[in-house]
């Protein structure tokens, strides 16, 4: 009996010491709310033929547009529990907040479920792809690379969902493996099913459709950050997501150097991106055709009076391909004089660790027939439209 007792009792006492392992978790709360006043106009061209939008009274100047604005503001909660044996269980709910005029979507952010250990981070869920970790390498991290002073209006056709040919969205039924950091390098995979479970947002989720026709998204990326030195690769491709027989593909490489890194707070960084584009279309002939694009950056992040200037020139050429004229996706147009460019300045100064300031300004460039927007807070355009806009904004972060 007493052999019996103390079996029991070293039995117990083996799975609550387990148990006592397995159950070292944490749970956090966080969250941003991230606002601005915002002046927004555009220059819409009245006619496109010969001498074109730079002749006298070929423009008009739409009104000016005064609105608050949220930008990517949110509410979430994250945490893990050890499992032992050096792995952990993490998880994330992240819910968009409309700040400006009250509502949100619950778990519309960055929300999933995963195993971590030496061996890397596995996940599931809805979350943005490899492809868009090359934006903060050379995009306005200064201002959280959000508002109207994104820099994706043009990379990567930021504004457009995956149904429409964008390759900046959040996907859901997703899942994501990265490797571990290895002397600075970290590698990324993500696959999306897109699979009917998406339905309430076919658009960037999937639907029955999509399905159907084995529709997916792969994303795949490799990235360096070590010292001074930032430098990202990275490809994705839409297998039948806008159409059954439309692939499109988008490759983009990015690098960054901080010249600050040997005397903080004394040097800029900066950081040059290219990207190509590239769509299926069908031409007039019925015969399959493509649209391309290329598009290259430069930035420059400049510490400032205790805050952070941030410059930035981007343009996107000519649509061009074996695609017909006129052709068109997003703002991207087939043909000449379908070039655009992004200007940007910007100045963010951190109140304190979790409140910051900024102020900015954005226009892009649109030639006859582009016809590129915002990527947060889009303005509606027309071809040759010149999307301008004035930024005062807050954000606390929580």
């Amino acid at each position: 009996m007493k052999s019996a007792l103390l079996a029991m009792f070293v039995a117990s006492a083996t799975l609550c010491s387990w148990g006592a392992e397995a159950q070292i978790a944490n749970i956090r709360l966080y969250g941003s709310l991230n606002l601005d006043l915002e002046l927004v106009n555009g220059a819409t061209c009245n006619n496109t033929s010969p001498p074109g939008c730079g002749a006298a009274g070929n423009e008009r100047q739409n009104p000016t547009v005064v609105r608050v604005s949220s930008n990517s503001s949110r509410f979430g909660v994250r945490g893990s529990e050890y499992l032992g044996r050096g792995q952990v269980a993490i998880f994330q709910i992240e819910s968009s907040v409309q700040a400006d005029t009250g509502g949100g979507t619950l778990a519309g952010r960055e929300t999933f479920v995963g195993l971590q250990g030496d061996w890397g981070t596995l996940k599931l869920g809805r979350f943005l792809t490899p492809y868009d970790d090359i934006l903060p390498i050379f995009g306005n991290a200064p201002t959280l690379t959000t508002s109207v002073l994104s820099t994706a209006a043009i990379w990567a056709q930021g504004p457009l969902s995956k149904v429409q040919g964008g390759f900046d969205a959040r996907l859901g039924n997703s899942i994501r493996y990265e490797t571990t950091p290895l002397g600075g390098f970290i590698g990324e995979l993500q696959y999306s099913t897109r699979d009917s479970s998406g339905d309430v947002d076919s658009a960037n989720n999937g639907d029955q459709i999509s399905e159907q026709r084995h529709a997916n998204v792969v994303s795949i990326g490799a990235f360096y950050s070590k010292g001074p030195i930032d430098f990202g690769v990275a490809y994705e491709r839409n297998n039948k997501v806008r159409a059954e027989r439309f692939n499109d593909d988008a490759f983009s490489i990015a690098g960054a150097y901080d010249f600050g890194f040997a005397l903080p707070g004394f040097g800029p960084r900066v950081g040059i991106v290219y990207e190509r584009l590239r769509y299926d279309t069908i031409t007039t002939e019925l015969k399959r055709g493509d649209l391309k694009r290329d598009f290259w950056g430069i930035s420059a992040t400049v510490p400032a009076g205790g805050g952070s200037i941030y410059a930035f020139w981007g343009r996107a050429g000519n649509g061009k391909g074996s695609a017909t004229d006129g052709t068109g996706i997003g703002g991207l147009t087939k043909g000449a004089d379908s070039a655009s460019e992004q200007w940007e300045l910007s100045y963010s100064y951190p109140l304190s660790l979790r409140t910051l300031l900024y102020a900015g300004y954005v226009k892009l460039n649109n030639r006859a027939n582009a016809r590129y927007t915002f990527n947060i807070n889009d303005y509606r355009t027309a071809p040759g439209s010149r999307p301008t806009g004035i930024v005062f904004g807050m954000a606390h972060f929580f």
